[in-house]
């Protein structure tokens, strides 16, 4: 029979679960034929270490981390780049339920040296060696060292089953981007990451407020999650709509005011198609390979006739939330746009992509980071989404909103 130690008893408060290592400084070191990326860190740590092709990139596994570091720091200015630099820039953060990871961009390929905690000195370091190596050699070892598949779902993930016949009808907002995916940043360290969150949690509130839906967030934290894992939690919440939350930046400064994006095969113009790119690189960016459409659903009838529809009603809610978004203001000149997006492919689930703003215009990341435009906005966007299901609920409604240029919409769109 085992015995409490003494003071260990039913008043005893219970363990505190331990700390995760920190990492408070990081560093790249450049030699002639070498490149160290270091980690200052609090304590070592045990990785597990791989090359991942097109685009060349180096993931770092790692046990849950608290990285301490300005994220900037892992985006040198090109500028400064040697032309002999294996490194070309590396983004750290969370990526599953008790794991951290850090993604190495390559500017060419190169082969791992070493990747461990140097335990020879006072303070712990974790450096990742790297010398040059051929695409060849590096493809061969990408392909040898290529991990095993494991599930990848946010914590905060809306895995629920499906309502009951009857319940509010359900809404899954889905704040892009997310941990070691940072996605776009501005000039002054914003992340596209931290902004989509807080505006997603305010507009749940705003229509949780009113009890007519049914809300869930994809992550309610600051956790990455890939592109189908968001589509796969939406439908086993039964989402009836979802939304995805993005800001992104552009090359042209000028370019200014939120944008609504459904999905299409083809592009409706140029700068569509490349945010479409740059946001279906977020699996990448965190070191995973994307995956291809399943070929199973394709070409089946039934499917093809519910994803007709479905762009269908996904359209609808687009000129809604416009409408909406035009008695506030603040809209992109052409705010109407489609594209490729992966988050918005699911065949049975009406989806719509909004841009609120780019980080690369001044004027709309003063916006974006201030709190009453944030709480005016997600008003707009909490009536708009209110809007669409009482016209799904109503057919006549809906039959006559289905045809309804904006403008009319707008004449009944009055935000709060």
């Amino acid at each position: 029979m085992a015995f409490a130690p003494f003071g260990a008893g039913a008043g005893a408060e219970p363990a505190r679960p331990a700390e995760p290592v920190s990492a408070i400084a990081a560093r790249i070191e450049q030699k002639k034929d070498r490149t160290r990326l270091v980690f200052e860190t609090t304590a070592e740590v045990t990785p597990t270490v791989f090359p991942v092709a097109d685009p060349y990139r180096i993931v770092v596994d790692l046990p849950e981390m608290a990285f301490r570091l300005d994220p900037e720091i892992g985006r040198p200015a090109k500028d400064k780049r040697g032309a002999d630099d294996l490194v070309a820039s590396f983004r750290f953060g969370h990526f599953a339920p008790g794991r951290s990871r850090i993604v190495i961009d390559l500017a060419r390929p190169a082969k791992i040296i070493r990747a461990e905690s140097d335990s020879k000195l006072k303070s712990p370091r974790f450096v990742v060696e790297l010398e040059a190596t051929d695409p060849a050699s590096f493809a061969a070892e990408a392909a040898r060292r290529a991990p095993v598949a494991v599930p990848r779902i946010a914590q905060s993930a809306a895995v629920e089953p499906p309502p009951p016949p009857g319940s509010k009808p359900m809404l899954i907002i889905d704040p892009g981007h997310g941990g070691v995916d940072v996605g776009a940043a501005g000039p002054h360290g914003e992340q596209e990451k931290t902004i989509v969150l807080e505006f997603a949690r305010v507009l749940k509130a705003k229509l949780e407020a009113s009890g007519r839906l049914r809300v869930a967030l994809t992550r309610n934290e600051d956790a990455f999650m890939a592109l189908d894992e968001r589509v796969r939690v939406a439908r086993q919440a039964g989402a009836e709509l979802f939304l995805s939350i993005h800001a992104d930046t552009l090359g042209e400064a000028s370019v200014e005011g939120a944008t609504v994006y459904t999905v299409s095969g083809r592009a409706s113009d140029a700068e569509a198609a490349k945010i479409a790119e740059k946001e279906n690189f977020a699996d990448r960016a965190a070191g995973l390979e994307p995956k291809s459409e399943d070929a199973g659903e394709v070409g089946d009838i039934l499917y093809d006739l519910t994803r007709r529809e479905t762009r269908a009603y996904s359209r609808v809610f687009a000129r809604t939330l416009i409408a909406y978004w035009q008695t506030f203001g603040h809209l992109n000149k052409n705010p109407s746009r489609s594209a490729g997006f992966v988050v918005l492919k699911a065949f049975d689930i009406p989806s719509v992509l909004l841009e609120l703003g780019y980080l690369s215009s001044t004027r709309d990341l003063s916006r974006l980071v201030s709190p009453e435009w944030r709480e005016r906005a997600a008003a707009a966007t909490a009536q708009a989404i209110e809007r669409y299901f009482e016209e799904r609920q109503d057919p006549a409604r809906e039959q006559a909103q289905a045809s309804a240029p904006a403008q009319a919409v707008a004449a009944t769109a009055r935000p709060q």
